[in-house]
């Protein structure tokens, strides 16, 4: 997981970093909720221009980086890898500090944020709720996309390391104990694909770092855990749940 989210996150910078500034968005958007999917969610967050939102677990900051562009908010980013952090700085010039599930955030300061894919790769995933339900401020509403199984016991497929899927029944159940009410829900894959701009971008972008660290044991770490990730999407054993929050 370091190699997926620290070492490439850096490396993917150097490469984005390259493109002209209307391309770093869709680059940095590799991986996450596609523009439908971060369209339903800001609609439903409502939040407003000026506004501080929280992106945990940013990553390089895309998401973070379109949310501004749409709506007009302030992000601040969390993320454990350094790599990510200065990667969201280089390439969108966005606020992040390292930090996973502790946020050094004050307590209620929240009106809006999001993590997008996220609690299937923390250990503590009841921990984290909990942080995240610290922090929001009343009448805060909050956006995930989870990763779900979609039936209970194993997967027939090989999951990415260091991940664990919850059944939606799982989840909702962990989202009750942490006083987090769900308002509306939905799934990702109800929305269309990458536009095919974006595509050219991201396929852009991947094949420029395939070209400078394809021999890289971290680069081929990293495609062995997407890979994964696509199968299981794929295969219908996973499925990406969108979620509108808010504390109770």
């Amino acid at each position: 997981m370091k190699a997926e989210f620290d070492t490439v996150a850096a490396w993917t910078a150097d490469v984005v970093a390259g493109l002209a500034p209307a391309y770093r968005i869709p680059a940095g958007c590799r991986g996450s909720g596609s523009p439908g999917a971060l369209h339903w969610l800001l609609d439903h967050l409502a939040p407003e221009a000026e506004d501080i939102f929280l992106d945990c677990g940013a990553g390089v900051g895309g998401p973070a980086a379109f949310a501004a562009r749409e709506t007009g908010v302030r992000p601040l980013l969390t993320d454990p890898e350094p790599g990510a952090c200065r990667a969201a700085s280089v390439l969108f010039g966005l606020a992040a500090l390292q930090a996973g599930t502790q946020l050094p955030i004050a307590t209620g300061s929240i009106r809006a944020g999001w993590s997008l894919g996220v609690l299937c790769t923390v250990n503590d995933q009841a921990a984290y709720l909990a942080e995240i339900r610290r922090v929001l401020g009343p009448e805060a509403r909050f956006g995930m996309i989870v990763y779900c199984a979609m039936h209970p016991g194993d997967l027939r497929l090989e999951r990415p390391e260091g991940n664990n899927f919850l059944t939606v029944e799982a989840l909702d159940e962990l989202l009750e104990r942490a006083s987090l009410r769900v308002l509306t829900s939905g799934w990702t894959d109800h929305f269309a694909a990458f536009p095919a701009d974006w595509e050219d971008v991201m396929a852009t972008v991947q094949t420029e770092l395939e070209r400078l660290h394809g021999d890289d044991p971290r680069w081929q770490t990293a495609e062995v855990q997407s890979s994964r990730m696509g199968s299981l999407l794929a295969a219908g054993e996973i499925r990406g749940r969108m979620l509108v929050l808010r504390s109770t």
